[in-house]
Order: C-alpha cells, then sequence, then structure tokens
C-alpha cells in the first residue's frame, strides 16, 4: 500500500456515474429494496464472477470460496452461474446487463471454448472493462495464453483465494493510477500492462484452508444441485496424467471446522455432498473422524461422495465403513489399469491382488456404492491389455465402471513427454487422446463403442438383469461390450436417441446371434424395465396383463407406486453380483415391484417375490 492510500483510510472507490454507495444505500433502504444486490447500487465498483458448469445440477464451489474469501468486498462482488447447455449468446446477454467494472471466469476443461468465445464478444461491446481468468485450464502457458487471446487482461495463477482477494482490493482501493503498481504487489497473478508487456509476480503461497469460510449458508441457491465440499489440498502421488501430482504439499482444514460444516449439510439433508479431495483417505486420522462423524450425525438423507486409494484402506477403516447406513457414503477408486508396466510408467504404485481384496470386503455388506474408474491410452497399454484391465475390473462388478481416455493436459508429465509416447492428442479441449504408440485411432474408436454401451447397458443399472445373463455367452465383459458396438455401428443406431423401450428391442436383435431361448430374455427385459420405474408404456414383448387386473388390484395396494409383473423364468435378486447358469423355466410366479423402498446403491425398486399359491 502507498503512504497516500494510507491516509485514505483504505475506503472503497465509488465511481462517477451515481451517488455514493452510502448515500444510495440510505436512500434505498427507506424504500425497502435492500433485497436487490449491493453492487447493483449506483456508484459501487462491481466485480463479476462467472462460473459456467458442465450441467445444472453441479456448482462451483471454486466461484463461491473466492467471494467468501474476500468478505470484506462481498457487496462488490456479483456471481452468476450457466451451464454449457446455455446459449453463448444467453450468457453473453446475461453478463453485459450486470455492466460490471471487472469480469472474471472460472476456467476448466468443460468450459474453456465458451469462455475464451465468451472474452471474444465482451471484448468488443466492453472494450475497457478488464477481464481475468482462473482455475487448472489457464494455470500453465499463461504467456500462451495471453498471446492467442487478446480480450483476456489477466491470469490468476494456481490456488485463487489470497490472490482474488488482493485483486479485488487493487480495483476497489486503489486509484486507476495507482493500479498497476498495486498489480505487480500481487503475487500468483500475469496480466497486461499499459505498455502491453505481460507481467508475471511469480507464485502465491499456498492458501491455509482453515482461513477460507464456509461459502454455502445460503442452501436455497443450491437447492437440487450437488454440493462440492473440499477438506483438503494436495496430493501424495505423482500420477503422470494428473495436475493433482504438482501439488505436493497436503494441507487438511482444522477437523473441528469440517464437523460443523458436514453437521449443516446433514440439518439441511443436502441429498449428496460430493468430496473434492483428491486422496480423501491419504491420512488416516482425518478420514476417521470425518467418517465416524458423518455416522454419528446421520438422519438417513444425505450421501457423501468419497475419492479414496484402496491400497490406503486399513483394516480399521473398512471395518468402521462395513457398519455404515447403505447409501450414507460412496467411494470412487482410480484404478485406471492392471497392466504393471503401464502402472510403472505413469508412477503409481499397485498392488493389483490388494485392490480386488478391498474392493470384494467393500462390496460384502451391501451399503457402499463404489465407482471404479479405468483410463484407455496410457503408455504402454494396447488394446489387448486394455482389454484384459477392462475385464479384470468389469469382473468385480462395481455399482459403476468409468471408461475414460487420457486427457493430455498442460502441465503434467503427460504432456511434457507426450512425443516420446507417440501421444497425438486433440488440439482444443478435452486434449483427449487419438492415438498412442501402442493404441491405433481405429482401436481408440473400438474402446469408444464399448465405453457407450457400457454406459447405456451397465452404468445405468437399467438392464442389470440382463446384462447378467447376456455375460455368459461372451468371453468377457469387453468382447460383449464391443461385440454390442460393432452391432449398433452396423445398425446405424450410433447418434439416434432411443427410449428405453428401443434400447430393449434393439438388445434382442442383438442377442438373436447369441441366444436360443429369446423369450427368457424378453421376460428379463420386462423384468429390467419394472426394475427401473413403473413403465406407462408397456413393450410389445411383454406377457398380456388383461387377465391379471384383479390380482394386481388386489396385491399392489400403493396404487402407481407399485407394480406386479408375472414370469415364468426365475431371475437373480440384486444382491447377486453375476449369475452361474442361465435361468430356467419354471411355474409361473409374480415379482411385486416396490419404488416407494428402492436400493440405495442402484436405485432399483424393492422386489418381493409371490408364490401363485401365496396371491390373495
Amino acid at each position: 500500500m502507498t503512504p497516500k492510500q494510507d491516509a485514505k483510510q483504505r475506503k472503497p472507490k465509488s465511481r462517477s456515474r451515481g451517488e455514493p454507495f452510502p448515500l444510495a444505500l440510505s436512500i434505498l433502504a427507506g424504500k425497502n429494496l435492500l433485497r436487490r444486490n449491493p453492487c447493483d447500487m449506483i456508484g459501487i465498483m462491481k466485480i463479476l464472477l462467472n462460473a459456467i458448469n458442465a450441467k445444472y445440477i453441479h456448482s462451483n464451489l471454486a466461484v463461491y470460496s473466492l467471494r467468501a474469501y474476500a468478505k470484506e468486498y462481498r457487496e462488490h462482488i456479483r456471481l452468476l452461474e450457466y451451464t454449457i447447455n446455455n446459449r453463448v449468446e444467453e450468457i453473453l446477454e446475461g453478463i453485459y446487463k450486470e455492466h460490471a467494472d471487472v469480469i472474471c471466469f472460472s476456467c476448466y476443461i468443460w468450459n474453456i471454448a465458451y469462455v475464451k468465445e465468451l472474452i471474444e464478444e465482451l471484448k468488443k461491446l466492453c472494450p475497457n472493462t478488464p477481464i481475468w481468468v482462473g482455475g487448472p485450464e489457464v494455470s500453465y502457458e499463461v504467456e500462451t495464453l495471453l498471446a492467442e487471446n487478446p480480450g483476456i487482461d489477466g491470469v490468476f495463477i494456481g490456488e485463487g483465494e489470497h490472490t482474488f482477494k488482493k485483486v479485488c482490493r487493487c480495483y476497489i482501493e486503489a486509484e486507476e493510477s495507482e493500479r498497476e503498481e498495486e498489480l505487480l504487489r500481487v503475487p500468483g497473478i500475469a496480466y497486461r500492462k499499459r505498455d502491453k508487456t505481460i507481467a508475471f509476480t511469480g507464485m502465491a503461497e499456498p492458501v491455509d484452508m482453515s482461513t477460507i469460510p464456509f461459502c454455502y449458508e445460503d442452501m436455497e441457491q443450491f437447492k437440487n444441485k450437488i454440493i462440492y465440499y473440499e477438506s483438503s489440498r494436495g496430493c501424495p502421488f505423482s500420477c503422470s496424467y494428473c495436475l493433482s501430482s504438482i501439488d505436493k504439499k497436503m494441507r487438511f482444514r482444522d477437523i473441528e471446522l469440517v464437523k460443523k460444516e458436514l453437521g449443516f449439510f446433514i440439518k439441511q439433508e443436502v441429498p449428496q455432498v460430493k468430496f473434492v479431495d483428491r486422496t480423501f483417505n491419504c491420512s488416516h486420522t482425518h478420514a476417521m473422524e470425518i467418517w465416524r462423524f458423518i455416522k454419528e450425525k446421520d438422519l438417513g438423507k444425505t450421501n457423501f461422495h468419497f475419492e479414496v486409494a484402496a491400497d490406503l484402506l486399513t483394516e480399521e477403516e473398512l471395518e468402521y465403513i462395513a457398519g455404515m447406513r447403505p447409501g450414507l457414503i460412496q467411494l470412487e477408486i482410480g484404478v485406471q489399469s492392471t497392466n504393471d508396466v503401464t502402472i510403472q510408467e505413469i508412477h503409481r504404485t499397485m498392488d493389483l491382488e490388494k485392490l480386488k481384496a478391498v474392493v470384494r470386503r467393500i462390496q460384502a455388506p451391501g451399503n457402499i456404492h463404489q465407482h471404479l474408474d479405468l483410463i484407455a491410452g496410457l503408455p504402454y497399454e494396447d488394446y489387448q491389455t486394455f482389454r484384459k484391465s477392462f475385464d479384470e475390473i468389469y469382473d468385480l462388478k462395481p455399482e459403476q465402471l468409468q471408461l475414460g481416455f487420457l486427457k493430455v493436459l498442460k502441465g503434467s508429465y503427460m504432456f511434457e513427454h507426450a512425443r516420446e509416447y507417440g501421444l497425438i492428442y486433440q488440439s482444443k479441449p478435452p486434449y483427449e487422446v487419438m492415438k498412442t504408440n501402442w493404441l491405433s485411432f481405429d482401436e481408440v474408436l473400438k474402446i469408444k463403442q464399448v465405453e457407450e454401451m457400457l454406459e447405456v447397458y451397465y452404468n445405468s443399472h437399467q438392464y442389470e438383469v440382463t446384462m447378467k445373463i447376456l455375460e455368459q455367452f461372451f468371453d468377457g465383459g469387453f468382447e460383449m461390450f464391443q461385440k454390442m458396438g460393432e452391432f449398433y455401428e452396423m445398425q446405424g443406431y450410433f447418434h439416434l436417441k432411443h427410449t428405453r423401450i428401443r434400447r430393449c428391442e434393439i438388445l434382442l436383435e442383438f442377442a438373436k446371434e447369441y441366444v436360443t431361448d429369446m423369450r427368457m430374455l424378453e421376460q428379463s427385459l420386462t423384468f429390467d424395465l419394472y426394475y427401473r420405474e413403473n413403465m406407462k408404456s408397456r413393450p410389445a414383448f411383454a406377457t398380456d396383463l388383461e387377465p391379471y387386473k384383479e390380482i394386481s388390484r388386489k396385491v399392489c395396494k400403493k396404487g402407481k407406486q407399485s407394480h406386479l409383473e408375472p414370469f415364468t423364468y426365475r431371475f437373480p435378486t440384486e444382491q447377486e453380483r453375476s449369475i452361474e447358469k442361465l435361468p430356467e423355466s419354471c411355474n409361473e410366479y409374480f415379482v411385486l415391484f416396490d419404488y416407494e423402498h428402492r436400493n440405495p446403491l442402484t436405485n432399483q425398486a424393492g422386489i418381493q417375490v409371490i408364490e401363485k399359491g401365496e396371491l390373495p
């Protein structure tokens, strides 16, 4: 700070386009207009934080944390959230109408294209308005970013809380003539100076996480959205494809603060809180404190999502989570590959047999949703070794198996060694790999077909029983999904919208080549359809229900929240992750589907088997 600023007691600057804020505030108070955002008051400098999320249900923790940390400037900070499904023109209009003095964007791999387009158009309309960007997508190769995007005036590099607050101070408290000098004193930024040269101020110190204020007090604006929460930063591992490995300094939020905040979510009955900690269980003490707390305070409404390292889970942790309410927590475990050479090359350590044992151990009580991850396109992973990796993990039957493709992120080890590995990847986000020294583009396209079939027919849990049956006709899950993908391609079914019933019909078309008892498969698909929901439309291949109307009236006492269906094949229960033999024909029996009591892990209906002689 300059002596001149100190003499002025660091009072916020008012703008010349209207009355100073205190006067405007007093006038509006008498008119009961204080519900308006303070930034809208005449004369107040407005700093606009923009978040463009991937989906409506997502929220942007970063921009809320920035605003919370800069709390003394809260009346100057306005926040807008959009999604990539909003038209660029719509977002442009919304931002323009704010008439902000400084515009900031939170940048990620999924929104950077939108942000760059918006900035280009905004600069035409507001050429004198400074535009700043921050986030993982712009924290590397900053000089190139500024050279290629003349509309960007400044970049927040790395963690933004300290930096954003100091930049706010420069704009709000400093005279315009002194602003450039003040910005030079803010670590963690790069910006264009008046002479058009680029100034770099060095890296900012890591933020003390316990100093970041809680940003979720007003839960009304997060209604029907996933809540993202952060209790630690940094990662102890060195995975070569990940930017988190760059930050080796593990930092934890004060555990008492964490408990207080999680207790707030529980009392508010938030549906899901997703921890963004890169390796939640890297500290046994930290993880157990949190798990004990949420179990003790659980009201039966909130689910907590954690990303964990399976090989770090201790016996105490495994025993404790086994006693949790079904659906209280879900665990995401990054496997990425089971190929030893690949694992070594990407700087991971993994005991595959131990991982399998841990996954099965977690599965045994039937109370925890598991999400396992694989990455295609890693070094030394060819088509056959990836197929092996897929089958080994698919055989574990997690609730969800995510098949992703290597993204060559700026600043990562993979980015630096792309030529060595022969990584040919997309020039624009998401920078997804197209071929490697070990994997051709044709093979990548085949794996993409597997990915789509996996999402539609496995991860959706909409065809659960049928998939368990079909598996028996193929040499592993990969071959099954590969053959499905080839069939979709041959029939021209890709890139078309299909209803659930139509997906069933396509599956029947596909299965004709492999399954002789098609009536069994028709019934399994009928089972799957009603397992998920009480269908409004009934498929043509399902049994005619007209003879069963009277029975249904007597049994289905919950109205549309239940459904009775006859079957002549015995199908596996939800507890069975696979079946040993094909369902056999049997005497007619009934299944009552209960949509009020669903499986908290898969969202499938509760089921009750009723033998014909047990009917009322």
